[in-house]
């Protein structure tokens, strides 16, 4: 019987260490059951946090890709050049220039398209450097987005679009000046466009970590994908990549290990973790740099308008010292691109962005607004004109790039925070300063005064009236007696334009240049042309001169419209003569000189206003061929102030004898000038010792009196 207690004893132990291997087992497998489901879990989480970051890289990818284009057409199309170019006969061959032949190898864009003002008319089309048909390459969606982007008050148009070859990006502007213009039926539309090649997508997956991306028609299962819209939102393609899955692949690694030991288990659980952290980490570091680059401009480091304008929202206003913004326009910036490329102009923007955050210890953050366009913001104590002067001071001395001396000046538009003004609303009223310093000339700073908000809204107002006054005839002609020098008898009439109106007369220095700004100034001059020609043809002994802007001889049909009233009026053309400032001969010689020639052909004389003014070289005299030169009413002044002043008359109307080019004197008040003036050698005589504008019915008077003595 002794046995049976061993027996138990053996068959309790055994027991016992049944149960402790069946408990050890199962605290095995459920830990091992625990420790799978972690793992698992981990490696999936891994995965599908790479997969969400590859997403938003890959979404990054293509607003990086339409940013890219659509800052690349704004450059172009918001540009002075090209908006008069477009408007000329010559665009077909200024577009190709700027961008039709740049287009064969440039990186950022494969093809420009130039569509008219009536958008539908080709002016320009070229695709890697060679002519090519958008409608058939780009089918009626390309029409579509061109008339939607005429629009100049629309930013940058910017879809993709299904092509002959695939997908391409497709980015269309109005072309239009820096300034607003007034004027929205007659803009031109630049487009460029992008194929998204295999290359694009290369750089695309080097710049965004998106190894193997790729397009495809359709979505793949076993990759990642993002769709690809049109301007309908449509899909027409997928971008698709493999994923990196690197939980999975860290599980493969340690996989063996997790069944050796608890110990490579636990190191594992903490790898992943680790692993983990990092991720997000990293995860952090993109959001931040994407948030950083959505507020601030690539070139130069400073704030973009977006980062400008929250940083503005951010800002507590306080009684002492609310916050001042400043715009600081280059003076000359486009004469450096011109000059020495834009990789110079770059260095420059990058040079005046370090300078700008520097120049004041109360600057509190700089912005880049455009191509040459700063803002700075300043909280503190010092006054406008401190800053100002701050400003201006680092534009004294010249810049120094690679051995090059560039010199620039600023024009700086001030506004200070009143109240609760919206940052918009502070940006409006900076920019009309800035204006008005630019055009008061360079180095201006000027300070918001809602004056300027009520001089504008007259300009608006003043603009509707001479348009009125111009259909309606209450813009008149007047006529100064032009004389000849030696018999003193009137040889000619000069037309002059007056304008009366019910709270008193209109300056032709105010209204001729309102006219050659808001687009009236042809419809001006065909209106006094007109109406001087109708009263001349009752003096028919007579010559008559009427002034012409710059502007419209800058026209291509200003010839064809002037010949066409002589036609009208059956208005001998000989007895005209057409006076133009040298201004033409520098804005627009070409032009110019095919006017002039066309007009010449038909008897029509031109001559040289205000001579003596500015910078007319004798080389401009002989080459467009003037039939005479008056001499501007400041030399004939200077007659009073010393024998200099009749040394430089002398001499100028010696340079006009020795080309064979008559000289009329403008500006005649005593009989001494006129008298030093004849001695001279000038044949005829202007100003108001001979008499002052007269209206027709006085000039008609005046000539019977002529003919009675």
């Amino acid at each position: 019987m002794s046995s049976n207690p061993a027996s138990r004893h053996v068959r309790t132990q055994t027991s016992s260490i049944i149960a402790t291997t069946v408990c050890f087992l199962l605290v095995a497998l459920v830990l091992t059951g625990l420790m799978a489901h972690v793992v698992a879990t981990m490696t999936r989480s891994a995965n599908q946090i790479d997969d969400a970051r590859a997403s938003r890289a890959a979404r990054a990818a293509i607003a990086a890709f339409v940013a890219r284009l659509g800052a690349t057409t704004t450059d172009n199309a918001v540009w002075d050049d090209a908006f008069r170019a477009v408007s000329t006969p010559g665009a077909t061959d200024w577009a190709y220039e700027n961008w039709g032949k740049t287009s064969e190898d440039y990186a950022l864009y494969d093809g420009a398209v130039v569509i008219g003002p009536d958008r539908t008319s080709i002016v320009s089309a070229y695709a890697k450097g060679k002519p090519f048909q958008p409608g058939v390459f780009f089918g009626e969606a390309f029409y579509r987005q061109a008339k939607v982007a005429a629009d100049p008050a629309r930013t940058p148009l910017v879809n993709f679009i299904k092509t002959e070859k695939g997908i391409a990006l497709l980015a269309s502007q109005a072309i239009q000046p820096y300034d607003d213009a007034a004027d929205t039926e007659k803009f031109s539309t630049l487009s460029f466009y992008k194929e998204f090649t295999q290359e694009v997508l290369d750089t695309l997956s080097n710049e965004h970590e998106l190894e193997g991306l790729r397009l495809e028609a359709a979505p793949r299962a076993d990759f990642l994908n993002t769709p690809i819209t049109d301007m309908k939102g449509a899909v027409i393609g997928y971008l698709v990549w493999p994923s990196k899955a690197p939980g999975s692949t860290v599980f493969h690694q340690v996989t063996p290990y997790v069944a050796a030991a608890i110990v490579i288990l636990a190191l594992f659980l903490v790898a992943v973790l680790m692993v983990g952290a990092s991720e997000a980490r990293r995860l952090r570091q993109l959001a931040q740099a994407a948030l950083y680059e959505a507020g601030h401009d690539s070139l130069s480091g400073l704030l973009n308008r977006q980062g400008l304008l929250s940083l503005l929202e951010e800002l507590d206003d306080t009684a002492s010292s609310p916050p001042r913004l400043y715009l600081v326009d280059l003076d000359g910036f486009k004469a450096v691109n011109d000059a020495w490329g834009h990789a110079v102009g770059d260095d420059l923007i990058r040079l005046v962005s370090k300078a700008l955050m520097v120049c004041h210890p109360e600057v509190v953050a700089a912005a880049r607004l455009g191509g040459d366009e700063f803002a700075l913001v300043h909280v503190g104590p010092a006054t406008c004109e401190e800053m100002e002067r701050a400003i201006l001071a680092l534009f004294a001395e010249p810049f120094k790039i690679d051995g090059r001396t560039i010199e620039v000046g600023a024009s700086i538009g001030a506004a200070t925070r009143d109240g609760d003004i919206e940052p918009l609303e502070l940006l409006r009223r900076a920019d009309m300063a800035l204006y008005r310093a630019k055009a008061n000339g360079r180095g201006q700073a000027i300070e918001y005064d809602p004056e300027l908000d009520r001089e504008r809204q007259q300009v608006a107002e003043l603009e509707a009236l001479l348009k009125t006054a111009i259909g309606t005839g209450a813009i008149e002609a007047v006529f100064q007696p032009l004389v000849s020098a030696s018999t003193g008898m009137v040889t000619g009439l000069e037309a002059l334009a007056r304008w009366r109106t019910p709270a008193g007369n209109v300056s032709p220095e105010v209204f001729i240049p309102l006219a050659e700004r808001c687009g009236l100034i042809d419809a001006l001059g065909v209106h006094m042309l007109r109406t001087s020609i109708a009263h001349a043809k009752t003096w028919p002994d007579l010559a008559l001169s009427v002034n012409v802007s710059p502007v419209q001889l800058c026209n291509p049909e200003f010839a064809a419209e002037v010949i066409s009233v002589l036609q009208e009026l059956d208005f001998d053309p000989k007895r005209l003569t057409l006076e133009i400032t040298e201004g033409v001969l520098m804005t627009n010689p070409d032009q110019a000189r095919r006017s002039i020639d066309q007009l010449k052909r038909v008897g029509i004389k031109f001559a040289l206003d205000d001579f003596g003014c500015g910078y007319a070289s004798i080389g401009a005299l002989r080459q467009f061929g003037f039939d005479r030169m008056k001499i501007d009413r400041s030399l004939v002044s200077a007659l009073d102030e010393g024998a200099k002043g009749a040394d430089v008359l002398r001499a100028t109307i010696s340079l006009a004898t020795a080309l064979q080019i008559p000289v009329t004197a403008e500006g005649i008040e005593t009989s001494r000038q006129a008298a030093i003036l004849r001695d001279a050698g000038c044949d005829q005589l202007q100003g108001y010792l001979i008499g002052k504008p007269m209206s027709a019915h006085d000039i008609a008077g005046k000539l019977q009196e002529e003919a009675a003595a």
